[in-house]
């Protein structure tokens, strides 16, 4: 059987990491649209990424030299024909493997598919793979086991399989926990030590058991969570003041990466700092770009216990209210509606939503009242993506 594996030009990958840099499309709107895998759109990503630096590199002409003393080299150890020579021009063997997957062309006029593959040490097998999106029953399986663990995040993989049965869906616990992966959930419970983390990635104690907490500014935390859309789904971090519960700022994702939540952070210490700072263990908290800046300015850190999301209680609280009173009330269908639907729900939470264990007061009140030096309200708009901004 002849399978016809599909051509992208370097237009189209261009176009697409474009739409992705963007933030303005959900993954799976990006994979409708082209009819590639969100994979392959997370190498081209990365790729393209590793790339940019050489355009502004200034490595000395010593270096350069060097570099392709090395590439001649490999010419001569391989004895290839001169168009292959020409293909191995950029010394490709130094790059990763998604940014060799790019390098392919399935029109080269002289060398095979077979061929380019052999060069550049990629499995072919692995350029053959029809891509496949997410579908619409398969988002509305992830919204539903969103909305159920809001209300019992204590249910593991097989509870949440037999609620799903329960409404009538054939579902076994292998597609339950792969969902609920893909979502970034899991369920609170004490958890034995079966597996190391990135052992580059220091792991903090918890530093809140018993304290108490007296004036804003004493301890903030952060947290990830999964916010749906008609079309796919958007990723949101919070930064929040445990005393006054205001909401320092926040920023959407459409990858459940380092870099928003990192941004984010340097945005709201640029105006002020707390003592103590508290995240859970995931990996865009525990690595040393978003540790870094807090313990420059002296701040101590804090994570949460393994399986312990009660350790960051009051972000989970934030969570439970801004999907039961604004996600779940609203059907957003692009990122920069749910931007702006969330944007119009903080300022609301912040300024006009009391809160009973405040005295009835709102976040702003509480925070403003203390001197806080994070008074200005410009930086949080400020911190939010201008394009979004503008609509």
């Amino acid at each position: 059987m002849t399978i016809n594996r599909k051509k992208h030009s370097t237009q189209t990958k261009v176009k697409v990491v474009l739409d992705v840099l963007k933030g303005e499309k959900t993954r799976a709107e990006i994979t409708a649209k082209y009819g590639i895998h969100a994979t392959q759109i997370n190498n081209w990503k990365k790729a393209v990424l590793e790339v940019i630096p050489e355009a502004f590199s200034t490595k000395s002409k010593q270096q350069d030299n060097d570099q392709q003393a090395l590439v001649d080299d490999l010419y001569k150890q391989i004895g290839q024909l001169k168009v292959e020579n020409d293909f191995l021009k950029k010394n490709p063997m130094t790059l990763t493997l998604a940014t060799r997957k790019m390098w392919i062309e399935p029109g080269h006029s002289e060398l095979s598919i077979r061929k380019q593959c052999c060069l550049l040490s990629i499995n072919r097998s692995s350029l053959y793979y029809r891509p496949v999106g997410i579908d619409d029953y398969t988002l509305m399986l992830m919204h539903e086991l969103d909305k159920q663990y809001t209300e019992t995040p204590f249910y593991g993989v097989l509870k949440m399989t037999e609620h799903l049965r329960s409404q009538g869906h054939q579902v076994n616990p292998k597609r339950g926990r792969r969902l609920l992966r893909q979502m970034g959930l899991e369920a609170v419970y004490p958890k034995p030590r079966l597996s190391q983390g990135n052992s580059e990635h220091k792991i903090y104690p918890y530093l809140l058991r018993n304290l108490q907490i007296e004036r804003c500014n004493q301890v903030w935390s952060t947290d990830i969570t999964y916010i749906r859309m008609k079309h796919g789904f958007v990723y949101l971090m919070a930064i929040i003041d445990w005393h006054s519960r205001y909401v320092l700022n926040w920023a959407l994702s459409t990858t459940m990466d380092a870099d928003f939540c990192i941004a984010a952070l340097n945005e709201t210490l640029s105006s002020s700092q707390c003592e103590i700072f508290n995240t859970d263990q995931g990996s865009q908290f525990t690595t040393n770009r978003f540790t870094g800046p807090l313990l420059e300015k002296g701040i101590r850190v804090s994570m949460d216990g393994r399986g312990r999301a009660l350790d960051n209680i009051f972000v989970e609280r934030l969570w439970r209210s801004v999907k039961y009173e604004k996600v779940y009330l609203n059907d957003f269908q692009t990122v920069n509606e749910a931007y702006l639907g969330l944007k119009d729900y903080f300022e609301f939470y912040n300024h006009r939503r009391i809160h009973q264990s405040l005295d009835y007061r709102t976040p702003a009140e509480v925070y403003y009242k203390s001197g806080s030096r994070y008074f200005c309200e410009s930086l949080f708009w400020a911190s939010q993506p201008k394009q979004a901004a503008k609509t």
